[in-house]
């Protein structure tokens, strides 16, 4: 029986691999721990729960982290990402406004949306050099205004369409910086070891793929958050005798 010949040649599989990977630099820089944010003066509440007990070891981190990129804070901003790079996209400064405001409405508290404000406008300056010019601006609550009025996660879908970069990399980028950013304020607060810390990633790779998936293919009618237990540590924040992060 006769084999029926590839029609990809091994050099025309190198070029599309390397296009396909063209992007990486580009999202390991902009969602890097070490990006000019100032994220690592926010916990998220989770300096609270610490506090409080409820986090006490790295497989308790994990699992905290985990829910929140299944069905809480981190989901819902995948999903407000994916929306604000489908309407950067189309040049939709409407649509782009629009998530803008319920990204702010979704805080659930002052500190949150605090927290979500000050590393989105971070996130808007320091990501400038990736920014066609000619694409900075959008319209926000029917002014003309830029990505640096935007919620983080608008911020960076906005950057990321503008950019040309694809929507499934940018979620995986997003969240992983979501949940490094978290384990190095657990390091600091249960705290953990480094090596933990390690295991802790390690043991998140596959709920980081996951959730970029799914959020791939969502829509703003999968909005939702479950993670009661962070939402309301959140709040109780702003009331510690002794803080060591912003939120």
């Amino acid at each position: 029986m006769n084999k029926i010949a590839s029609s990809t040649t091994p050099q025309a599989a190198g070029v599309a691999g390397e296009a396909a990977t063209a992007h990486l630099p580009q999202l390991l820089t902009l969602f890097s721990p070490a990006f000019p944010i100032g994220g690592f003066a926010w916990s998220h509440g989770l300096e609270t729960a610490v506090a409080e007990g409820l986090l006490a070891d790295a497989d308790g981190v994990a699992d905290w982290i985990a829910v929140l990129l299944d069905r809480g804070s981190g989901w819902n901003d995948c999903l407000l990402l994916t929306e604000a790079w489908r309407a950067a996209r189309d040049d939709d400064a409407a649509r782009l406004a629009a998530v803008a405001e319920l990204a702010l409405a979704l805080a659930g508290s002052a500190e949150r949306r605090a927290e979500t404000l000050a590393l989105g406008t971070a996130f808007a300056e320091a990501s400038r050099p990736w920014l066609d010019a000619s694409r900075q601006g959008w319209e926000v609550g029917g002014r003309q205004d830029d990505s640096a009025a935007a919620p983080y996660p608008v911020a960076a879908g906005h950057l990321a369409a503008s950019a040309g970069l694809p929507l499934a990399d940018t979620l995986l980028g997003y969240s992983h910086g979501f949940a490094a950013s978290l384990v190095s304020a657990a390091v600091r607060l249960v705290p953990l070891a480094q090596s933990d810390a390690v295991r802790v990633l390690r043991r998140l790779e596959p709920v980081l793929q996951a959730t970029g998936e799914r959020a791939a293919r969502s829509t703003l009618d999968d909005l939702g958050s479950a993670a009661l237990g962070s939402d309301i540590a959140a709040l109780r924040h702003e009331t510690l005798r002794t803080r060591l992060f912003r939120s």
